[in-house]
C-alpha cells in the first residue's frame, strides 16, 4: 500500500511537470515508462506501474489547460478552449477561467463515478449493437464536424484536406515497420507540440492586468455543464480515435448551441478531457478494448483486468483529480501573478529543443531508423505549422488516428 501512495504522489508530480511545460505530450512520457517496464517490473510490480501512469495521464488532462490559456499553446485536448478561455484572459479573468476549468474537471469526473454503474449496464449494450457500424458512425460524425466546425465552405475544404493528408500519414506510420511507439511520439510531437511551439515563438502579445478573481458562481447551467463533460467523455471513450476537442464540438452540434457562454463551454471542454482519461481506461473492461494510448499501455502491463482493478483505478482517480484540482489553482494563480517575468521565447526554445532530443534518442534504444523519424518528424512539424498559418482547428490533425480507426472498422485494412 505504501508503495502505491508513494506512486500516486510522484504520478501527480510527474504529471504536473507534463501539463504545465507547453508541448510536452503525456503520452511522451506514457511511452518511455512502458517501454522501460521490462527493466521496471524487476524492482516492482504491473499495478505500481500502471497507477503511475493513470495518475500522470489524469494530473496531466486537468494542468494542462494553464499553459493553453496564459501561453496559447494548445495540445489536440485543449485546442478548441484556448480561444474562449483567451477571452477571459484579455478581460483579466484568467484566475476564473482556471477555476473554472479545475472544479469543472473535478466535478465531471466525480459525477461521472457516481453514475458509473449505470453505465456499466448501458454503454456496453449500446457498443456492442453498434460495433458493426462504427466505421460508418465515425465517418457520418467527422463530417458533421468538418462541416459546423468552420464557417466557410473554403475552410471546410481545407480542414477536410488537412484531415485527410494527415490521415494518409497515419496510415503510412502506424502500418509501418518503424514500430507505432516511435511512430506516435515523432507524429504527436510535431503536429500538436513542437509546430505550436515553433509557431508561437515570435508571439510578442501583451497580457493585461488580471483581477483577482477567487469565486465561481455554480448554477444550473454550470450543473448542466458537467453534466454534459461527463456524458461527452463516456461517448468519446467508446468512439476510437476521437478526443476532448471532438467530444466538445458534437455536443454543440447536438444541441444545436452555438452560442454556448465561456464559462460553460470551458467547464464542458474540461469535463471531457478529464472524463475521457478515465472512461478510455474503464473501457478495456467494459469492451475489453483501449482508448488511448495509456489505457493500451496498462492493458499490456496488466494481462487480465478484472472488476478489482476497475474499482481500484477509480479510487485512484477520485484521490489524483481531488489533489490535483487545489494544484491547478494554486499554481495557476501562482503563475499568473509571475507572468510577466517569463521570458516565453526561450522558454518555446528550450522545449523545441527538448521534445526533439526526447524523440532522437528514444529512436536510438529502440533502435529505429533515424533519418526515416527525422522525416516523419519533420513532416508532422509542418502539416502542424501550415494548419496554425490557415488558422484552422488541431483538431482537423486527429485524422492521423481516426482515419485509421475508420478503415480498421470497415474491414479495409
Amino acid at each position: 500500500m505504501f508503495d502505491i501512495l508513494i506512486t500516486l504522489i510522484f504520478g501527480i508530480i510527474i504529471g504536473t511537470i507534463t501539463g504545465i511545460m507547453p508541448g510536452l505530450h503525456v503520452n511522451t512520457v506514457g511511452i518511455i515508462i512502458f517501454s522501460t517496464s521490462p527493466t521496471l517490473l524487476s524492482i516492482t510490480n504491473p499495478l505500481v506501474i500502471s497507477t503511475f501512469l493513470v495518475s500522470i495521464a489524469l494530473t496531466h488532462a486537468m494542468i494542462e489547460f494553464i499553459p493553453s490559456l496564459l501561453m496559447g499553446i494548445p495540445s489536440e485536448d485543449t485546442v478548441l478552449s484556448v480561444q474562449p478561455g483567451h477571452r477571459m484572459l484579455f478581460k483579466g479573468e484568467s484566475m476564473g477561467a482556471i477555476r473554472l476549468v479545475s472544479f469543472g474537471g473535478y466535478c465531471s469526473i466525480v459525477l461521472l463515478i457516481i453514475i458509473m454503474p449505470i453505465l456499466f449496464i448501458v454503454l456496453p449494450l449500446i457498443y456492442y449493437g453498434l460495433k458493426e457500424y462504427i466505421g460508418i458512425l465515425l465517418i457520418i460524425i467527422m463530417i458533421l464536424i468538418l462541416y459546423f466546425s468552420n464557417k466557410s465552405n473554403n475552410k471546410r475544404l481545407m480542414s477536410t484536406l488537412i484531415f485527410l493528408v494527415s490521415g494518409i500519414m497515419g496510415l503510412v506510420l502506424l502500418n509501418g515497420n518503424l514500430g507505432s511507439n516511435i511512430a506516435l511520439l515523432s507524429m504527436l510531437s510535431g503536429l500538436f507540440s513542437v509546430s505550436n511551439l515553433i509557431y508561437s515563438i515570435n508571439n510578442n502579445s501583451k497580457i493585461p492586468h488580471q483581477k483577482d478573481i477567487k469565486n465561481i458562481v455554480i448554477d444550473s447551467k454550470f450543473k448542466k455543464s458537467v453534466f454534459a463533460g461527463s456524458i461527452s467523455g463516456c461517448i468519446m471513450g467508446l468512439l476510437p480515435g476521437l478526443g476532448p476537442a471532438q467530444g466538445t464540438l458534437i455536443a454543440q452540434i447536438i444541441t444545436l448551441n452555438k452560442d454556448i457562454k465561456v464559462d460553460n463551454f470551458l467547464v464542458t471542454n474540461s469535463g471531457i478531457n478529464v472524463c475521457d482519461t478515465l472512461f478510455s481506461l474503464i473501457a478495456i473492461y467494459l469492451i475489453s478494448n483501449p482508448r488511448s494510448a495509456i489505457s493500451v499501455y496498462v492493458n499490456n502491463l496488466i494481462e487480465d483486468i478484472t472488476l478489482i482493478h476497475i474499482l481500484f483505478f477509480i479510487c485512484v482517480s477520485l484521490v489524483c483529480v481531488s489533489v490535483t484540482c487545489v494544484v491547478s489553482i494554486k499554481l495557476g494563480d501562482l503563475l499568473i501573478k509571475n507572468i510577466k517575468k517569463v521570458d516565453y521565447k526561450k522558454l518555446n526554445i528550450f522545449i523545441v529543443v527538448l521534445i526533439s532530443m526526447i524523440v532522437f534518442f528514444y529512436t536510438i534504444l529502440s533502435q529505429g531508423c533515424i533519418w526515416y523519424v527525422i522525416l516523419c518528424y519533420i513532416t508532422s512539424i509542418s502539416l502542424g505549422i501550415l494548419v496554425n498559418t490557415l488558422d484552422l482547428s488541431k483538431s482537423n490533425l486527429m485524422g492521423v488516428l481516426i482515419i485509421p480507426s475508420i478503415l480498421t472498422y470497415i474491414g479495409i485494412i
